[in-house]
């Protein structure tokens, strides 16, 4: 089946590749003219589980039977079950419950606000990084370090100090020299930025400036939360505890669902009134995220993630690691970037005529986020099949393909 860009009644938000699919099965997507893919994606990092996972469509079929809504008016008791598994796994206090990573995110950034406000500051600023993505709402989007996203949905929401990632010197001058700071705001991995992985003492050197002045850490875990890293959450690897987490993507594995968490005195800073949401955290979309939970744990997919992105990396790496033309290869679990030395952005198309879903970010890197379900027979075909692409479109064999 094909669609024309031109007559199709959509918004033109995205830049769709010629494909549809019909149907998905583990790391397998089926077109609707039956060609197999296998996802290296997960739908940006959503089908951490695979697609159509028999405990979540099990779980999604029972609860569309017994209701889907009833509004934060009223008690939701899969919300609250999902609320103490959250907490548990994180060693936060507290949840609210949207939609999206944008809302989650939204979310941090008004309790931030609220916890200046109370500490007598008048203009509340967050520190956030260069190369940062937070969502495009006009508040994330402003806390977002991209032109592209941006342009043209000016005047921006102020409040933002940009700072360099992975630069503590940098936070600590800011520090020195603003008085209306009251959070910081990062990814621990960024994710659009090109897998950008921190060196190890960046996280708690944060978590060490933000208790010397008062500050809420506050981190966006909406990519590398969820098992993706081989932990839970990515911060989990470095022995911190943040004031508050957000995340959505695999928590649903494919049912929207956003989550922002919060520890300390920022899990009091909202009271009735301050923020919420229609629809979030409704008992579908919480009876999904608990079966993703589930089998996250039941199943030892947090530590396949480990296992098998060191495999991935470890193929890539022993083939075209000392290529010249390329420049880092990065990774953290099944979070993995190839950076090189030029723009790559074809490859996308051309990872499609060989059965194969990619994403490039940041222009020159190569974005692996493959389900955490991926066994080692298909984690070697995504690598070896991606390597010959990689030659083939740098000219490694002479035969650059266009």
């Amino acid at each position: 089946m094909k669609f024309d860009q031109n007559t199709l009644k959509l918004m033109s938000t995205y830049r769709r590749l010629p494909v549809a699919f019909s149907h998905g099965e583990g790391v397998w997507l089926y077109d609707t003219n039956g060609n197999r893919f296998l996802d290296a994606l997960s739908g940006i990092g959503v089908c951490n589980i695979g697609h159509c996972h028999p405990n979540v469509t099990k779980a999604i079929q029972q609860q569309s039977g017994k209701l889907l809504h009833t509004s934060n008016l009223y008690q939701i008791p899969l919300q609250a079950n999902l609320a103490q598994e959250l907490t548990s796994i994180s060693g936060m206090s507290s949840c609210f419950f949207g939609n999206s990573g944008a809302e989650a995110n939204e979310a941090a950034i008004k309790i931030a606000r609220l916890h200046g406000h109370q500490n007598n500051i008048d203009q509340p600023a967050i520190i956030v990084m260069e190369g940062a993505f937070h969502g495009r709402t006009l508040a994330t989007l402003s806390a977002t370090a991209n032109r592209k996203v941006q342009a043209g949905f000016e005047p921006l929401v102020s409040g933002f100090v940009r700072a360099p990632f992975n630069d503590l010197e940098a936070i600590k001058k800011i520090a020195d020299n603003n008085p209306n700071i009251v959070a910081i705001l990062v990814e621990p991995i960024q994710g659009e930025g090109g897998i950008q992985v921190p060196n190890d003492d960046y996280l708690p050197g944060l978590r060490e400036i933000c208790d010397q002045h008062n500050w809420l850490l506050m981190l966006d875990e909406i990519q590398s939360g969820n098992g993706r890293t081989g932990k839970f959450f990515a911060y989990q690897h470095y022995n911190i505890k943040p004031d508050i987490v957000t995340t959505a993507k695999g928590l649903g594995n494919g049912m929207p669902i956003g989550v922002c968490m919060a520890a300390g005195s920022a899990a009091n800073t909202f009271q009735p009134g301050n923020h919420g949401s229609t629809f979030g955290g409704n008992p579908l979309a919480c009876a999904a995220a608990l079966a993703v939970i589930n089998t996250l744990f039941d199943d030892n997919l947090i530590d396949s993630a480990n296992r098998l992105g060191q495999l991935i990396y470890k193929t890539i790496e022993g083939q075209i690691g000392s290529a010249h033309y390329v420049k880092a290869i990065r990774h953290k679990g099944l979070m993995i970037g190839i950076e090189l030395s030029e723009p790559c952005g074809p490859l996308v198309e051309l990872a499609l005529t060989k059965g194969l879903l990619i994403n490039v970010t940041s222009e020159s890197v190569i974005r692996l986020l493959p389900p955490l379900i991926i066994k080692e027979e298909e984690a070697t075909k995504l690598a070896n099949t991606l390597v010959k692409l990689i030659k083939a479109y740098m000219g490694d064999d002479r035969t650059k393909p266009r």
